[in-house]
């Protein structure tokens, strides 16, 4: 703790995406669509899972409802300020919102990467094991999967961020991203934190590893268990696991690189940061619903209640 005293950065400077005034307008306007889309998508799907009694029962949906819930979050820690920082001269971020910056984010990141293992998890048993579906997923265990994804978020996180806060940081403060990532930002203490950064990033990146690795397995399995049986009795079960790698992929493979090899060039770090933190909770939503038949089904069927209700 006694680390703070030497700590005389009250602020950092984002370098943002880019330096073009022209590039930035077009950025604000482009950005600010892709935010609104995203949280109006995924809050769709969470109040669809809610109010349709047949989704909300489902172990499935209740996971996916819980995706989408933390995929708003992902899209709003640092994507307003981006969006507003496009109209700024100087993009300035107090050291308390740096922080809390790399806190929700590892808190998100990392809920959300065991909650997708969770969901092949739940494809793992309705395929696998179809009879003891309801058994195994019943209310309570999907319950205790979400608060497992949850906890081990926050712990992560505060793994991360109780090193990082303690950081002496007297020198540089730029930091060339839209928002505070943690090897960008430990790069700017005043001591050498070579060894520090290579066990907070190991951290992220055993967590993303590990998670992508139970994915794989699990999806190999299932991939395995529907080839060996009828076409016609599992095409629906692959076409949603199909579905979630995709989401796999997508929000898997920008993270492993980051954090798996965090020494590459921060230009194509800043790239990947703008594809897993914004696009990806646009594309879960996108990719979920338009290959699911019952969600668009209940999705058309509370906005027809809402209409008749007005």
């Amino acid at each position: 703790m006694e680390l703070q005293n030497y700590s005389f950065v009250s602020e950092f400077v984002l370098y943002g995406l880019c330096t073009s005034q022209h590039l930035q307008h077009f950025f604000f306007i482009f950005f600010s669509g892709i935010y609104v889309a995203t949280v109006l998508g995924n809050l769709i799907i969470v109040v669809t899972v809610i109010s349709d009694s047949h989704l909300h029962s489902s172990p499935m949906y209740f996971l996916l409802g819980n995706l989408s819930f933390l995929d708003i979050w992902l899209a709003s820690f640092a994507t307003p300020k981006m969006i507003r920082d496009f109209l700024s001269d100087r993009k300035l971020i107090s050291f308390g919102g740096c922080m809390a910056q790399i806190f929700f984010l590892h808190f998100i990141g990392g809920a959300e990467m065991v909650l997708l293992v969770s969901m092949a998890y739940d494809r793992y048993v309705a395929i696998c094991k179809p009879l003891h579906y309801m058994t195994m997923m019943s209310r309570q265990t999907c319950m205790g999967l979400v608060l497992v994804s949850w906890v081990i978020g926050f712990v992560h996180s505060i793994s991360q961020v109780a090193f990082t806060v303690n950081l002496p940081y007297c020198g540089p403060n730029e930091v060339d991203s839209f928002f505070c990532d943690l090897p960008l930002v430990i790069k700017l203490a005043c001591m050498d934190t070579y060894v520090l950064g290579i066990l907070m990033i190991s951290d992220s990146g055993l967590l993303s590893m590990s998670c992508f690795l139970l994915l794989l397995v699990s999806y190999t399995v299932i991939l395995i268990t529907v080839r060996q049986r009828a076409v016609g009795g599992v095409s629906k079960a692959l076409s949603t696991c199909s579905a979630h790698i995709m989401v796999v992929t997508l929000f898997f493979g920008p993270c492993i690189f980051i954090y798996v090899w965090p020494f590459s060039r921060f230009s194509v770090d800043k790239l990947l940061s703008v594809f897993y933190t914004i696009f990806t909770p646009l594309l879960n939503p996108l990719i979920y619903t338009l290959r699911n038949t019952e969600m668009k089904t209940a999705m058309r069927k509370l906005c027809n209640q809402s209409v008749t209700s007005h």
